[in-house]
Formats: C-alpha cells, sequence, structure tokens
C-alpha cells in the first residue's frame, strides 16, 4: 500500500510539469519540445517531494 502513495507523487509533478512544458513550448513555438522538457522537471519535482516525505517519515 505504502507504494501507491509513493508513486502519487511523481504522478502529480510529471502533470504539473506536462502544463509547464506546454506553456514553454507555446512560449518558445516549440511544443514538441517544451513538453518532454516540462515532464523531466516534472519528474525531478516529484521525485525530490516524495524523497522529502520519506525522509519526514523516518
Amino acid at each position: 500500500m505504502k507504494k501507491e502513495h509513493e508513486s502519487k507523487y511523481i504522478a502529480k509533478g510529471i502533470a504539473l510539469g506536462t502544463a509547464i512544458g506546454a506553456a514553454l513550448g507555446v512560449a518558445m513555438d516549440n511544443i514538441a519540445v517544451g513538453i518532454p522538457i516540462g515532464i523531466a522537471i516534472g519528474a525531478a519535482i516529484g521525485y525530490s517531494m516524495q524523497k522529502k516525505k520519506n525522509e519526514d517519515a523516518s
């Protein structure tokens, strides 16, 4: 059950990153580049949120 809860942080980060990446892509007039950049940034944010939550729980 714990693994399901942890994966939600990464999923939320990717969702947020996709939105940010799409906005970045539109601003750069190259949405095909913006979305993957946003996904990578979002995954990093989600991973850091997950790691911080795990450290607080320990």
